[in-house]
């Protein structure tokens, strides 16, 4: 009976954006300076809605959760590719690797599904605003949010598990500037079809229903609003909706091209998973900053150090 020798992989080695070299510089600025505004946008955003008690509502509870996913997302990949761009390590634990691939999963599916309950939200304000402030109570509301990160846990902690109890035992150079599940299992001495399988499956259904469901509300608030034939209806539908959309078509455009085709051009991979854990994470706070008078006030207030005035 032969036996199959396994060299347990206590770590991997990160390659990093390809065709890079001589612009690490560039890079690491470039990279530091997304971080940098990401982080300061969104502490920014969260500190003004805490500050002022007139946006104590669903909406900025939601945009609480959103600001502090935004800094989860970007911190998962970025402080550990700006260590390698200064020329430091290119080495990420086992531990360290897994904990890249359950927070990306986890935090994003939890973008995912807030998304979806903004949308909701958004459906009852403008659908049912009699109603509205008996449908989204805080015990609703904080039952929405704790149903996206419970939800997720599981999502994550299911991936993770498929993709780190199958055997390494050849390479374990990750081509790729973090570790996600793809790039991970390629380094597997196993069949990953299940794995394959069981992420495209799970990954995909979780986007395509959140999507679905929000373009249902969405349909709905055009149908309502139309119904009212007014010029302020309308007005009341860009004003509350025009950020929410601009957000979950940022979100929803490179989900859609990384995992549904997990075979694509690297490079258009990698720009893509940039642009989603990068510069959209920034964008954030902005969108809903430019069009919010309500966050302008209360970032004015925040500056000046004013009490908000009820």
């Amino acid at each position: 009976m032969g036996f199959i020798n396994h060299t347990v992989v206590t770590h991997f080695i990160l390659l990093g954006i390809p065709d890079a070299d001589g612009l690490q510089t560039i890079l690491f600025i470039t990279f530091l300076a997304f971080y940098l505004c990401t982080l300061l946008g969104n502490l920014i955003i969260f500190s003004a809605i805490l500050a002022d008690p007139r946006l104590h509502t669903p909406m900025y509870f939601f945009l609480c959760n959103l600001a502090v996913l935004d800094v989860g997302i970007s911190s998962i990949s970025i402080p550990k590719y700006l260590t390698i761009l200064w020329g430091q390590s290119r080495v990420i634990s086992l531990s360290g690797c897994m904990s890249q691939v359950f927070f990306g999963h986890f935090l994003g599916s939890t973008e995912c599904l807030l998304y979806t309950v903004m949308a909701y939200d958004r459906y009852v304000a403008i659908c049912h605003p009699l109603r509205y402030q008996l449908i989204m109570n805080r015990r609703v509301c904080a039952l929405l949010s704790a149903g996206t990160w419970i939800t997720s846990s599981f999502h994550a902690t299911i991936l993770t598990s498929l993709t780190f109890t199958l055997p390494y035992c050849q390479s374990n150079v990750v081509d790729y500037f973090f570790c996600d599940i793809f790039p991970v299992v390629k380094l597997a001495c196993a069949d990953t079809s299940i794995i394959e399988t069981v992420t495209l499956t799970n990954i995909g259904l979780v986007p395509m229903t959140c999507f679905l469901l929000i373009l249902a509300s969405y349909i709905r608030i055009i149908y309502s609003v139309l119904n009212m034939n007014s010029a302020k209806g309308w007005h009341k539908v860009a004003s509350t909706c025009a950020s929410h959309l601009a957000v979950v078509t940022l979100f929803f455009g490179p989900c859609a091209l990384i995992y549904t085709q997990p075979q694509q051009s690297k490079v258009l991979m990698i720009a893509v998973q940039i642009f989603g854990n990068v510069v959209t994470p920034m964008l954030n706070p902005a969108i809903y900053t430019l069009r919010n008078k309500e966050v302008k006030a209360a970032l004015k207030k925040l500056k000046g150090g004013r009490k908000p005035e009820h």
